[in-house]
């Protein structure tokens, strides 16, 4: 084939052709330079560390009255299924609270990321199985978290499945979480904002106890991170002996928070997207025999409530009533406290710092609380920004 060349004549330009080529090229300048902050602020929200905290309507506290200094993102818990639409809904009690949350929290500190949270240990996993199971009623969920969040002021959406106990459930929640990447993405796209943060509440563990694997590579690939809950690893409603309510470490077989951290890590989750949990609340037990008050000892059901849940702030109430003694194990990473028969494990300052070290150190991204009303005049909260 001949190659065709076309000689090209010098043309003029017109009056002000330069000006106005300075000034298009100024446009385009201009346009690259604030996409190129777009993305700087992008990626400066995904690689920020988390101090996490979650809070509910309910809890004792109203938003504007956390201490936000002391966070970097806050979860809003919860947003329900509506099993007969497949959408995220925002219940009529809780609209106004959860429509104020973001400025709420801004006032104290303009800076802090807050997120949606969906779901929660009292929702219906039979609901989010039959939405998950679907590529419809997938969309459907999708669609409409993204629009609540987006209409409340959120900055991300934070997944709370309790919890996916088969093969197959796990294996939707794979397809959940890649399609809600998916469309998070393309919003942000068409709507010119920052994309949504995406994180998910999850086990300690990457397998359930009931014997299947969450779908690791697929949760690391769709979401910014995991809040990997490492408590609740005795209760009287499960135990019947006292151990370490959120254990750091457990000698021998045991569980605890590393036990987990370095199970997700060798399933492939990246630890620079792990957050570790830890409550501020502990669990009391009821001693068979007041004199037996160390780990292990027989107990014959809960203190305190029905389930033995009693929040940090009554914790320390109740010793300083009672004059309870307090005793810290420091290759546990636990403390309990006991008076009589009523024995509680919880978190105190000496362990919730111990354990922001560990998820420093091991490269984690953060941490996070449950529940911020639960604290003591922020002193846990306080502990923790200052211990990272």
């Amino acid at each position: 084939m001949t190659r065709a060349y076309v000689q090209l004549k010098h043309v003029q330009p017109p009056p002000h052709y330069s000006s106005k080529v300075a000034s298009s090229n100024n446009h385009i300048l201009l346009i690259l330079f604030f996409s190129f902050l777009s993305l700087l602020q992008i990626n400066s929200r995904m690689a920020q560390n988390v101090k996490g905290g979650y809070w509910l309507p309910d809890s004792g506290i109203t938003a504007s009255n956390i201490d936000s200094t002391l966070f970097t993102h806050l979860f809003c818990a919860f947003a329900d299924l509506d099993a007969s639409t497949n959408q995220v809904v925002i219940s009529l009690t809780n609209a106004q609270s959860f429509a104020a949350f973001t400025s709420d929290v801004r006032q104290k500190n303009p800076s802090v990321i807050t997120l949606l949270s969906i779901g929660g240990g009292s929702s219906s996993a039979t609901d989010f199985a039959a939405m998950a199971s679907q590529s419809s009623s997938r969309k459907s969920f999708i669609d409409s978290s993204i629009a609540l969040a987006r209409s409340n002021g959120f900055h991300g959406l934070d997944l709370d499945w309790e919890y996916p106990d088969t093969d197959e459930k796990m294996n939707n929640l794979g397809l959940l979480l890649q399609e809600w990447r998916t469309m998070v993405a393309a919003e942000a796209a068409r709507s010119g904002d920052n994309a949504l943060l995406l994180s998910a509440a999850v086990y300690y563990l990457p397998h359930h106890w009931s014997g299947v694997d969450y779908p690791v590579a697929a949760m690391a690939a769709s979401l910014d991170w995991i809040n990997a809950m490492a408590y609740d690893f005795f209760g009287p409603g499960w135990s019947s002996t006292t151990g370490p309510h959120a254990a750091l470490y457990a000698p021998g077989n045991g569980r605890s928070g590393d036990i987990g951290v370095r199970a997700w890590i060798q399933a492939g989750m990246p630890a620079g997207q792990i957050v570790l949990g830890f409550p501020f609340y502990g669990r009391a037990f009821t001693l068979a025999n007041a004199n037996n008050h160390a780990y292990s000892a027989p107990v014959t059901g809960a203190a305190i409530s029905s389930d033995g849940s009693i929040v940090y702030n009554q914790i320390t109430t109740y010793i300083s009533e009672n004059s309870a003694t307090n005793v810290y194990n420091s290759p546990v990473v636990s403390a309990y406290c006991y008076s009589g028969t009523t024995w509680i494990s919880y978190d105190d300052t000496q362990t919730i710092s111990t354990k922001v070290l560990y998820a420093k150190d091991n490269g984690l991204k953060g941490y996070f609380a449950w529940h911020v009303a639960s604290d003591d005049n922020w002193v846990l909260s306080q502990t923790a920004s200052n211990a990272w």
